[in-house]
């Protein structure tokens, strides 16, 4: 790929390494489609304990430094691998990064400080000299401070641009003053409100806001959400102020992982243009779950934390009528012990109807989402979401409140002009969670609308392809400018 455009992109996590969320999932497939593309993309991450052994095995040791976290002075270890036919980097020290999990430690500030100043400080010694470093999320957002501050002006960083994407404007990675100069080596003409201080702290996140040559973020209604104070967790003045250099570009999913005509986790193949694999996948769904086997009540399924956040609040509300309904409710996930005993006291007492799995088990949600017929989703705020775009590859159709990137990409089914690929609502209420519910459940009643609406669900294209042009216009305009 000599001669074409270079990105190193930057982050905490990556699948198949290491994973927690959706960012994992984003630096997992977007290089590969980017490559296709023509452009020379690789990723760098910690090289954590807990990446699975049989991907760990194949990273090869490539060459070592050592670099500066304030008075430290550590070890950087290079490794790499090839997954999918991307180049993928890894920091090595066993110090800050030989653990079970990515994060969560009482010492993030100093390990993704040791991070951030490492991948600069290996660049010279890889072989590789990006045009463009692409960082992902708060624990790559000094690399952008660093790199204007104590980079520039040495000729091998001189002409390197930045692209800054958030993911979660909730996570901040905000810590104390002591960290500018105790890990980092900067002044205090550094800890202003126009560069890294906030609200008394140092953010790493702000760090590559403020210094980004370009924000991107993961939809275009989360772009514009967190420009405003309701969404912008503190920050929507400075992301007003950087406007022009901020665009949303949703996210997409790898279409060959969720396929259901080839998923090796379900029971039987199916399509849009053969589904009726998909009511095998139901019934044995119901069977695996200890449900009633019902085939003509619907099956309406959560797989999600169990926060807040992600509306779960809502759905306890409102639980009594749930229940009264002629639905059988399948939830999958982890979270706030308060959500968890409430639905494991509801499972127990209605059996019959809701059947709860407190666990992450990757494959029963892809059976879930081939088994269920309806996907509920009511975020009180959602980046740009992945389960409803996983829902609608399975034919299964998302019941949405409409923020974020749920708003970009799930259209409420309109029975006048026979437009849409699911149901939505928008104020935050139970009632009005409530209401849509049983709408959808009326439109399930009706066969010949369902099944439209399932084939053009399934026919839609949530790839990384038209995500991947976008990327690919940010980084030709920026090394044109």
């Amino acid at each position: 790929m000599s001669g074409c455009l270079k990105v190193l992109m930057v982050g905490a996590e990556c699948t198949p390494f290491a994973k927690t969320g959706g960012l994992a999932d984003v630096l997992g497939s977007l290089p590969a489609a980017l490559r296709e593309r023509g452009l020379d993309v690789r990723v760098m991450l910690p090289k954590y304990f807990s990446i699975p052994a049989q991907y760990r095995d194949r990273i090869l040791y490539r060459e070592f430094t050592y670099c500066s976290v304030g008075w430290r002075w550590q070890y950087v270890g290079l490794g790499e691998s090839i997954h999918q036919g991307v180049p993928c980097y890894f920091i090595d020290n066993e110090y800050y990064f030989g653990r079970q999990g990515p994060y969560g430690y009482d010492d993030d500030a100093e390990r993704f400080a040791y991070f951030c100043r490492a991948a600069l400080d290996i660049l010279p010694h890889m072989g590789f000299q990006p045009d463009i470093i692409h960082c992902h999320d708060w624990h790559t957002g000094m690399v952008i401070a660093l790199l204007h501050a104590q980079y520039a002006d040495q000729p091998f960083y001189r002409d390197i641009k930045t692209v800054f994407t958030i993911h979660n404007l909730a996570y901040q990675g905000n810590f104390a003053p002591v960290v500018l100069s105790d890990l980092f080596g900067l002044g205090n003409e550094y800890f202003t409100y126009d560069k890294l201080e906030f609200h008394g702290r140092v953010s790493f996140l702000k760090a590559g806001i403020a210094y980004a040559d370009k924000i991107t973020t993961v939809s275009p209604t989360y772009a514009q959400e967190i420009q405003t104070p309701a969404h912008g967790e503190r920050m929507d003045e400075l992301l007003r102020y950087r406007k022009d250099d901020l665009c949303g570009i949703l996210n997409g999913i790898d279409t060959h992982y969720y396929n259901p005509e080839i998923d090796p986790a379900l029971s039987e193949p199916y399509s849009a243009a053969d589904p009726a694999g998909k009511a095998v996948n139901k019934q044995r769904l119901q069977v695996e779950m200890g449900l009633p086997v019902q085939p003509a009540t619907p099956v309406v399924a959560v797989i999600s934390r169990l926060t807040s956040q992600k509306g779960i609040d809502l759905i306890t509300q409102v639980i009594p009528q749930l229940l009264s309904e002629n639905v059988q409710w399948v939830i999958l996930g982890t979270g706030d012990s308060y959500y968890e005993t409430m639905l494991r006291d509801v499972a127990h007492q209605h059996p019959d109807k809701l059947a709860l799995r407190l666990e992450f088990n990757e494959d029963l949600a892809h059976r879930i989402y081939a088994g269920a017929d309806l996907f509920l989703m009511p975020s009180r705020f959602e980046p740009c979401g992945l389960a409803q775009l996983i829902a609608l590859r399975y034919g299964t159709l998302p019941l949405v409140r409409e923020t974020g990137g749920l708003r970009d990409t799930v259209r409420s089914y309109n029975e006048y002009t026979g437009e849409g690929n699911g149901f939505s609502f928008a104020p935050y209420q139970a009632s009005d969670l409530l209401f849509t519910i049983k709408r959808a459940l009326g439109f399930y009643k009706q066969p010949e609308v369902w099944q439209s609406l399932v084939r053009r669900a399934m026919t839609e294209d949530w790839g990384w392809n038209r995500s991947a042009e976008q990327y690919e216009v940010v980084y030709r305009e920026l090394c044109s400018e």
